[in-house]
């Protein structure tokens, strides 16, 4: 590739996309293009809480769609003068990573075994996991996840993402660790984290519990099985029908639950129960005598409208045992079996010999063997009935959730305490949300929250509980003898240190301490990414420029999540918003309308895409799609992308070929030219106004639609006179403005098209496009003047009709037209008039005539 060079432009003579990511890429990092600015103030600062992408082996095209519209946003306000902090942060702890960490090395972290120095896992696949220790297994988590933090950087860097490489965080490094640990110490002073031995979603296969937020219904097969209670004492009024002995039916899909049933329940407006209220019932083979009670939630036109609470099937049988004060008689142990020991009220001998046969049962065997013994012993009506319904998942679980009783760490969020929840709910609407109507699904999940946030997870790889208990002395645990460190000493790991004034020895011993064996959920250390990245009371200087911050980019599906629980921790420790703006992105879709997604093997990552089309036009596609909206996966698009960049090559190539960069001093006299920078000036109002509303697709589609009218109307109707075929002063006055309008276009695509807009910028100007002032429409002015009269489109519409003739002719453009007729009304005449010489010379026309009002709209014959 050979320069033209002329009073320091320097112009490719073959310009080409091929090499310009590496070279950009290279050349912001060298500079620190991106680097944040912390000796700004804060109201000179945009800080972004970019979302940390969960480490998991690849990046979805869908990250690469919604990361793609926060870089937009950051590029766009580092222009308006904004010193932009823009993170980074890696979602490297909890259970994807150790899911991905057992599948990649063959392991299972067995926390009884010691420790093996220099241990290294399986080369080959095997077919039985290898039990490590968790310290071996923590260090493949921190092995595996750097190895793949490298590959996700290189592909956000491949991309252009403009954040701060020196400002990246992982949620298992130190700084997290202290400010998950301090928030939580924090918490349980103020009485906002406690600890209870309630009931809890439990997921067997990875043996943890879960949150309410992580849950997903999936449609599963099962069957209703209509069972045999008996009434057990009298109705209130002996007149009515309900003596002792009546039957009672209860239709339920789990029966295997019946040795956990506490109580029945129906709707108190059901006629058919109300006078059961107050009474008993026995169950069915265990002989237990449970009381009836009217309540809300039980449904009529489910089943019988008699349902059985039991403890617990599901998360309406939670709620009934709080407000109805039942007992707990659980029976499903955390391995997902029937437990050995006989629950509380089956004491009988008979009840004791039915509950032998189910223990140490699986769920699924427990309940076919209670089906052959109700039927046996009479007490299932007719055969189970088929269905299909709804069934509670883990997110990342591929066996159905149980409900089990266990001691866990709880922090509150106004599902039990109105206050908590209006003031969340408050918070809510003082956010500014784009689109507005995402603000719905998160009202809709505060209002629907029916516990606390179980914040304590069963798992290896996460932030440790900090947390000792004082040792009883008989050897066990006392759980309301807390040993917490100083904010000082963090971050602290209970398992492998003692706290302070103990020795290790002392470990599970009478009168020493033990470790609390858990770690935070993924969502309690990421709910602090504005604490972490901040620099939250590990440096104030740089907490005070950012927090609150003004931008919260992240998908719709985690509102309930990842938003909620981190306004949550903001309310609690900061009483404020995290940030001031959310703006929510919609999912990729493949084209068959459905979602992308790893985990059902529908997901195609960026780097192919990259690899194909370049960064440009795969950040062109997703700039087509708007906050909030689904948006397909279409290459079609990336390719108009690329042709965008080609042409931004190409024409810039032209426009500084002619001279443009020297003559941006001259005075734009011509009325054609004063017209195109006049609709340029209206351009640029617009695509600001949108990125300001966060549309960046609006932006792009103003900025879009001008660029190539400015090509294909534009460049042409004034190339001869820029050339100089009609003097010098007329020649100036097109050079000038196609010098503007190449600044000022430059920059507004800059945002979306970072590597070929700096390319074109390095040709004449210095320093980054990217750190250049963002136009405005006052830049403008002075050039124009006065409304010029003329409308650029109303002369492009006249050189496309001439262009269409001859293309129907199958003549070449230069072809010279002898004779071309206009007819319009007058007004469009009086337009066209203003560029009559510019016309001619595009179209090459001899003779130019006007008829006016001889149509009702622009019309151009020709004759040759």
């Amino acid at each position: 590739m050979t320069d033209t060079e002329r009073a320091g432009v320097r112009v490719p003579d073959r310009p080409s996309l091929d090499g310009l990511a590496e070279k950009w890429t290279r050349r912001w990092a060298e500079l620190g293009t991106y680097t944040f600015d912390r000796r700004k103030n804060r109201s000179e600062v945009f800080a972004i809480d970019t979302p940390p992408l969960t480490v998991s082996g690849s990046v979805h095209i869908g990250h690469a769609f919604s990361y793609t519209h926060t870089d937009i946003v950051a590029r766009f306000q580092r222009m308006q003068g904004k010193e932009v902090f823009y993170p980074v942060g890696w979602d490297d702890n909890g259970l994807p990573t150790e899911r991905r960490v057992q599948n990649y090395f063959g392991v299972r972290c067995d926390p009884t075994l010691p420790y093996v120095a220099g241990y290294r896992p399986p080369q080959q696949p095997v077919e039985e996991q290898q039990a490590v220790s968790r310290r071996n297994f923590i260090e493949l988590c921190e092995r595996l996840t750097a190895d793949d933090e490298l590959v996700y950087e290189e592909t956000w860097r491949r991309l252009g993402l403009s954040v701060d490489w020196s400002a990246r965080y992982t949620t298992i490094g130190a700084s997290a660790q202290v400010a998950s640990q301090r928030a939580f110490l924090r918490n349980l002073r103020r009485g906002e984290a406690y600890q209870a031995e309630a009931p809890s979603l439990w997921d067997i296969s990875f043996g943890t519990a879960v949150a309410q937020a992580e849950l997903e219904d999936r449609d599963r097969p099962g069957a209703y099985h209509r069972l045999l209670f008996r009434a057990a004492t009298a109705a209130a009024d002996p007149e009515e029908d309900g003596g002792t002995g009546e039957s009672l039916y209860v239709d339920t899909t789990r029966p295997e639950l019946l040795p956990a049933c506490v109580a029945l329940v129906f709707h108190p407006d059901d006629d058919r129960y109300r006078r059961l209220a107050g009474t008993t019932a026995v169950t069915p083979l265990f002989g237990v005598e449970v009381p009836i009670h009217p309540h809300r939630l039980a449904d009529p036109e489910k089943g019988t409208g008699l349902a059985m609470i039991c403890t617990f099937g599901d998360l309406t049988d939670v709620i009934w045992w709080r407000e109805l004060n039942l007992p707990i008689r659980s029976v499903i142990g955390r391995n997902g079996r029937i437990r050995h020991d006989v629950p509380a009220g089956l004491e009988s001998a008979e009840a004791g010999f039915r509950y032998a046969q189910l223990a140490g049962l699986t769920v699924a065997a427990a309940r076919r063997r209670i089906v052959k013994l109700l039927r046996e012993s009479g007490d299932l009506i007719g055969e189970p009935q088929a269905i299909t319904h709804p069934v509670k998942f883990y997110e990342y679980g591929d066996q159905p959730l149980e409900i089990v009783t266990a001691r866990q760490w709880y922090l509150r969020n106004g599902g039990r305490e109105l206050p908590l929840r209006q003031r969340l709910l408050e918070r809510g609407r003082e956010l500014r949300w784009v689109p507005e109507f995402m603000r719905h699904r998160y009202e809709h999940w505060v209002n629907g929250l029916t516990g606390d946030w179980l914040v304590s997870r069963q798992r290896f790889f996460g932030v440790p509980i900090p947390v000792w208990y004082q040792v009883r002395d008989d050897g066990t645990p006392d759980h309301d003898a807390l040993i917490l460190p100083a904010e000082a000493e963090l971050p602290v790991d209970p398992q492998s240190q003692p706290p302070s004034g103990y020795s290790e020895q002392q470990r599970g011993r009478p009168g020493g301490f033990a470790a609390d064996p858990d770690v935070f959920d993924t969502w309690a250390t990421s709910s602090l990414t504005p604490q972490i990245a901040g620099g939250w009371e590990r440096d104030d200087d740089l907490f005070d420029r950012v927090f609150p911050m003004d931008l919260r980019p992240q998908a719709h599906e985690i509102i309930r999540t990842w938003l909620f629980s981190t306004a949550v921790r903001s309310q609690l420790e900061h009483d404020a918003l995290p940030w001031r703006t959310a703006v929510i992105s919609g999912w990729i879709l493949d084209p068959d309308r459905k979602k992308m997604s790893k985990s059902k093997g529908r997901a195609v990552g960026p780097d192919e895409l990259l690899d194909r089309h370049g960064p440009d036009a795969v950040r062109y596609w997703a700039a087509c799609g708007r906050p909030g909206a689904d948006f397909t996966l279409d290459e079609n698009l990336m390719r108009v992308g690329r042709r965008l960049a080609t042409k931004v090559l190409n024409a810039s190539r032209f426009v500084l070929g002619l001279g443009s960069a020297d003559a941006l001093r001259a005075p734009v006299t011509e009325p054609l030219d004063r017209a195109m920078l006049s609709e340029l000036r209206g351009v640029i109002a617009a695509a600001t106004t949108a990125f300001q509303a966060f549309d960046h697709t609006a932006a792009l589609e103003a900025a879009e639609r001008f660029f190539w009218a400015f090509c294909d109307d534009y460049l042409e109707l004034v190339k001869s006179r820029a050339y100089g075929e009609r003097g010098d002063a007329a020649a100036a006055s097109a050079r000038s403005a196609l010098g503007w309008a190449l600044s000022a276009q430059l920059r507004l695509l800059a945002p979306v098209v970072p590597f070929v807009t700096d390319e074109v910028w390095s040709w004449w100007r210095y320093g980054s496009i990217h750190r250049a002032t963002w136009p405005t429409a006052h830049e403008l002015t002075p050039l124009v003047g006065d409304e010029p009269g003329l409308r650029l489109a109303t002369v492009g519409e006249a050189l496309r009709q001439i262009r269409k003739v001859k293309s129907q002719r199958k003549v070449s453009m230069r072809t010279e037209v002898s004779l071309a007729e206009v007819s319009a009304p007058a007004a469009v005449i009086e337009e066209i008039r203003l560029a009559t010489d510019d016309l001619r010379a595009a179209g090459h026309i001899d003779k130019l005539e006007f008829h006016p009002e001889a149509a009702p709209e622009l019309v151009v014959a020709c004759t040759f």
